[in-house]
């Protein structure tokens, strides 16, 4: 018996463990909020191509970093896009969602962004200094990340690895999207403790570079973070924008923003759920 209400695959990882944070706790909270506006059934990434068209929406919550489920991630994607499934986050996203090659794109481009190249060949484009972060171009969740001295790098070989120099923060920051509509911000009062946030009231110069790399990426429907530092000098630079499954950190604001946030996207649901699929 139907309940008339739109239904949502929550896909998420309840079991994963994440450095710093309890994926499942947010997950848990986030899914029975949505209740009241929606059928919801939670899915294992594994498992979401196998349910995803009995759905009106399949949202991709913490899931877990895709490279430990690489086929059945792109299996998932390939029937998405050619299905036209109503995915929140839409999959059209050229940020984390591909890889981390657009951070060199960015940077060559000339955007605000941690300077990063790609593989060793690259280093006489990059600001002398005396470590380097090297990151997996396919990495997640500081998988593979390294710091590494001038004589280190030089041995690193080849592969898929992007470098950036170790630059001296005052904090982090991070600025979180629905669609194209900022909900909140989260800072790093010590960025040796990169989980333990407090709520950050940006200026509209912090909205501005935020909503830039927002506007470039182009995602219609979807939760986009975009992590930032602000450097010894007070300059922003983008760190990542995460545009396929953010952690929310919703434990680390109001309950009136929390609600306000549900609230967002209870909407933003309702609103992919009704759009007409292609063909019909």
């Amino acid at each position: 018996m139907s309940s008339g209400k739109p239904s949502v695959l929550f896909v998420t990882d309840l079991s994963y463990e994440a450095r710093g944070r309890r994926y499942c706790d947010e997950d848990i909270y986030l899914s029975s909020q949505l209740r009241e506006a929606f059928d919801v059934a939670l899915c294992h990434p594994t498992g979401a191509l196998a349910l995803m068209d009995r759905f009106d929406v399949v949202l991709v919550r913490n899931s877990g970093p895709v490279i430990y489920y690489p086929d059945q991630y792109e299996a998932f994607r390939e029937h998405a896009l050619a299905t036209g499934a109503r995915v929140f986050n839409e999959l059209t996203g050229k940020a984390d969602m591909v890889g981390k090659q657009y951070l060199v794109d960015l940077y060559q481009a000339g955007y605000p962004v941690i300077p990063t190249v790609a593989g060793i060949e690259g280093l006489d484009r990059l600001p002398d200094c005396q470590a380097y972060v090297v990151k997996p171009e396919f990495g997640a969740d500081s998988v593979g990340l390294r710091i590494l001295d001038q004589t280190q790098l030089r041995g690193i070989g080849e592969g898929d690895v992007l470098i950036q120099p170790h630059v001296e923060i005052d904090y982090e920051v991070s600025f979180y999207f629905i669609d194209h509509t900022f909900e909140y911000a989260l800072y790093t009062p010590d960025p040796a403790q990169r989980w333990q946030l407090r709520a950050y009231e940006p200026t509209q110069a912090d909205l501005g570079f935020a909503r830039r790399f927002i506007d470039w990426n182009g995602v219609g429907h979807g939760i986009q973070r975009v992590d930032a530092c602000r450097t010894a000098e007070g300059t922003l630079l983008l760190v990542e924008l995460e545009d396929l499954n953010p952690y929310l950190s919703l434990d680390s604001i109001s309950e009136q923003r929390r609600q306000r946030f549900v609230r967002q996207l209870t909407g933003a649901l309702s609103e992919l759920a009704s759009a007409d699929l292609p063909g019909r």
